[in-house]
């Protein structure tokens, strides 16, 4: 059944970085880089333990170039042409609820799905605008594209937040962005992906990978071939007996009680755990359950996820990636063409994301597990001389699933055009306290920033009326 949400009173609402990646790598002369940067990590992690019920996960899937709100969540049939465009619409499993013709396979599973029509950025900039999306915090200055990671925008990314608050309680990498950073043409990287003023300990996990290639595998995550299981087992228990000593209050100069034993331990279990090991075999997968996903880059970047969040890794963003020989560069920036790069990139998103959900579905793993689709903003009201859509912030949908989300609803309208929010409005910070909240992470949560002032990691509301 169908559920329009509207505004109610509002209520009073923080894993392996690129460098540790390659201390990973450096495992082979098994030296105790990685040890050493676990224990420095831990000390600036006290306090921030907060008392979870149960384990929750996230996976966001972000649409670099954002997907037009009018073919997809927000279509308006009655709209004049030059904005409804040239493309149809769907009935959908949900009564009274419709989509962009293209989103087949997700039509039936609305039941599933909570959609926010009136979410808002009011920056038009890809990378300023991904920077309020993926920090929760407005770019300075808003509107400028291409602007370097750093100061001032260095707010930390969600995932960061959630590495900060969660790493203690992960062995893996508590957050993962694969299979590459979000960029502009030119490969210009996004700011707001990294951890910003929380150091680089706390970054993301980033795994530059094609998990669709043939006989993929992840570097770092085997042993050499000159090392054997029973020379790998004598350098592990060497490591632990240096640990206990250094561990020891006795011994001259002191030491931490806790040891740096447990976590040269955490780094053995990151590079040789089962865990670790099944998450990125993909080859376990089988290729009938791999093919239901899609054998594209995006498709193959989702089974990964979801192997992942069973492997215990809180938060995973799956970023789009340009698909080859499509209009506008293979992404979802549809400034011209917009009804053929819908037809040619639609059935991929698809394909993948109704995979993921039917698959957390039949693993008893979506009551726990939330599916976002996020981009940067959405496309212009209007259908432009090029047939395309141009950037638009004032208004455009967000869709999630599972993690305690009411399915077959719909919170907030936008007007006659999909152009402004007419009620309901959701800003940035509103879905990251939602996200939060999905993850069990408790709203007065703080962090702090290099001068050590403590702050909330959102200010945002999470939005009530879907939650469960």
């Amino acid at each position: 059944m169908l559920s329009f949400f509207t505004s109610e009173p509002t209520r009073l609402c923080d894993g392996l970085s690129r460098r540790e990646a390659l201390t990973v790598g450096s495992l082979g002369a098994f030296g105790l880089t990685l040890p050493n940067l676990l224990q420095a990590r831990a000390a600036t992690s006290e306090g921030l333990r907060p008392p979870f019920a149960k384990k929750r996960a996230c996976i966001l899937l972000f649409l670099l170039g954002a997907p037009p709100q009018q073919e997809t969540w927000d279509p308006k049939p009655d709209s004049p042409p030059e904005a409804r465009g040239d493309m149809g619409v769907i009935r959908t499993a949900t009564p009274g609820l419709i989509l962009g013709e293209t989103m087949v396979k997700t039509s039936r599973l609305t039941e599933k799905i909570a959609i926010l029509r009136a979410c808002q950025t009011n920056d038009n900039a890809h990378s300023a605008s991904g920077y309020f999306m993926t920090t929760g915090y407005p770019h300075q200055p808003m509107q400028v594209e291409n602007a370097k990671p750093g100061a001032p925008n260095d707010w930390p990314s969600m995932g960061a937040v959630v590495r900060k608050v969660l790493q203690p309680h992960c062995t893996l990498p508590a957050a993962v962005t694969l299979p590459e950073q979000t960029a502009n043409d030119g490969n210009l990287t996004w700011p707001g992906q990294d951890a910003g003023f929380l150091g680089r300990a706390s970054d993301p996990w980033l795994i530059n990978c094609e998990p669709e290639k043939p006989n993929f595998k992840i570097p770092g995550l085997s042993l050499p071939t000159d090392v054997s299981g029973k020379r790998f087992d004598g350098r592990k228990d060497l490591l632990e007996a240096l640990g206990t000593a250094q561990a020891n209050p006795a011994r001259k100069g002191g030491g931490s009680t806790e040891g740096a034993g447990a976590h040269t331990q955490r780094a053995f279990e990151m590079i040789s755990s089962p865990a670790a090991r099944k998450a990125f075999d993909l080859d376990s997968e089988g290729a009938k359950a791999r093919d239901r996903y899609g054998r594209s880059r995006f498709g193959q970047s989702c089974v990964l996820a979801r192997r992942l969040v069973e492997a215990g890794v809180p938060l995973i963003r799956v970023n789009w990636t340009r698909v080859p020989n499509a209009p506008n560069n293979g992404h979802w920036d549809t400034h011209q063409k917009n009804t053929e790069a819908m037809r040619k990139l639609m059935p991929i998103l698809d394909m993948a994301y109704t995979a993921l959900l039917e698959d957390l579905i039949e693993r008893g793993m979506l009551d726990d597990t939330l599916v976002v689709w996020m981009a940067e903003f959405g496309r212009t009201p209007k259908i432009n001389g090029a047939g395309g859509r141009d950037h638009w912030g004032p208004c455009f949908s967000v869709a999630l699933a599972g993690g305690g989300v009411k399915g077959g609803a719909v919170y907030g309208a936008s007007d006659k055009l999909a152009a402004y929010p007419k009620d309901g409005r959701v800003t940035p910070q509103d879905l990251h306290a939602t996200i939060y909240h999905c993850l069990g992470i408790p709203k007065d949560t703080e962090i702090h920033d290099n001068l050590g002032r403590p702050l909330a990691i959102c200010r945002g509301e999470p939005v009530w009326s879907i939650l469960g």
